[in-house]
């Protein structure tokens, strides 16, 4: 067989049952949800699905007024969609590279922009960062993602964890930051010197700060949500 035939392309492309179950990585930057019942997906992320399914953005008011209003100060970055039915779902995002996590009665933090899906089963809250609106264009939020279950998280290109351990804190760019362990709360802190060495506003004059005991996840990109104002 020819090996640019057509035949040859959809052999090699083809999607192909894993049995990994509710979700399966068809390719790194495609997710294939099993669905049969419920999955929260960010919107906008569905690229192809097959078999009966509604898509509902979510309620402003489906987690209550607090949420909403966190939602308000944060603007569109954290909407989510609910699919419910049976069928094949695949969802994408910028083809971004995709990350499977099973929570087992754990807590995590992921970025707004960088959780793609989740069961049902994983209670969650956007979570908007403190002492650093009056530095930010947009908001930066995060949501905190709980229990047991699987969630699924983007990155530009292959993420990279690293550990935050007691006396040894990680310090990270903000617009590289993807997900950090539920038990870490990050500071916020301005390097002057790198802001003046650069003389010009830069987000990496504004740094994330984990000490404690976890992980902190982050990618080799910088996502342009988040601008110093200086």
């Amino acid at each position: 067989m020819n090996r640019y035939s057509i035949e040859e392309f959809i052999k090699k492309t083809e999607q192909v049952d894993k049995g990994e179950g509710f979700f399966e990585l068809e390719t790194p930057r495609l997710l294939e949800v099993n669905l049969d019942g419920q999955v929260w997906a960010k919107a906008g992320s569905m690229v192809a699905y097959h078999g009966q399914m509604k898509f509902v953005r979510e309620g402003i008011l489906e987690h209550g007024l607090g949420t909403a209003f966190k939602k308000a100060l944060t603007g569109e970055g954290a909407s989510l969609m609910k699919a419910n039915g049976k069928g094949k779902l695949y969802l994408a995002d910028e083809g971004k590279k995709i990350t499977i996590l099973h929570l087992q009665n754990e807590a995590i933090y992921v970025n707004g922009n960088d959780l793609l899906a989740f069961e049902p089963a994983i209670k969650w809250n956007i979570k908007m960062m403190k002492r650093i609106a009056g530095m930010m264009a947009g908001g930066l939020f995060n949501v905190r993602c709980e229990g047991t279950g699987m969630i699924a998280i983007t990155t530009h290109y292959e993420p990279l964890t690293l550990k935050v351990t007691p006396g040894k804190p990680i310090i990270t760019d903000p617009n590289a930051t993807v997900a950090w362990s539920g038990n870490l709360q990050p500071e916020f802190q301005t390097d002057v010197s790198l802001k003046t060495f650069l003389g010009r506003g830069s987000g990496e004059s504004i740094q994330m700060r984990f000490e404690g005991e976890g992980f902190v996840v982050i990618q080799p990109y910088e996502e342009v949500y988040f601008k110093d104002k200086g």
